[in-house]
């Protein structure tokens, strides 16, 4: 007896493990779902991409508008450091989503231009072209 000792110990962990392990092995989350559910992300309305460059004495905004949104009106604010230049807007809808101002200035300047829609400002975009 004394010489399967050695061997007895293992044996047992072996014989109790194997019912635990199988009992254990049924055991699952039954809260998560297998195939979650599709996630359709309802976006707000934003400017994907803006730009202000300068084409001679013209300042020149373009955007593209992305996201869910109803039809209305892009609008852009001109600044010259802080002080307002002028106002301009264009109607979008689903067929068209870009938009492009010109304002003419012929000095240099820090100029910036603020994009809303809907009364939300949605972008801000700026050109120096002096220290503000």
């Amino acid at each position: 007896m004394f010489r399967y000792r050695p061997l007895l110990r293992p044996t047992l962990l072996c014989a109790l493990a194997l019912p635990l392990s199988l009992g254990l092995g049924g055991c699952r989350y039954n809260f998560v779902p297998l195939l979650p559910q599709v996630v359709t992300p309802d976006l707000p309305v934003r400017v994907a991409d803006a730009t202000l460059k300068r084409d001679g004495d013209d300042l020149i905004v373009t955007a593209r508008v992305e996201g869910r949104f109803e039809p209305g009106f892009l609008s852009v604010n001109w600044f010259d450091s802080g002080r307002a230049l002028a106002t301009d807007s264009v109607y979008l809808d689903t067929a068209q989503r870009t938009a492009s101002f010109r304002l003419t200035v012929p000095d240099e300047g820090a100029y910036r231009a603020v994009l809303s829609f809907g009364g939300a400002v949605l972008r801000q975009v700026e050109l120096y072209e002096v220290q503000p």
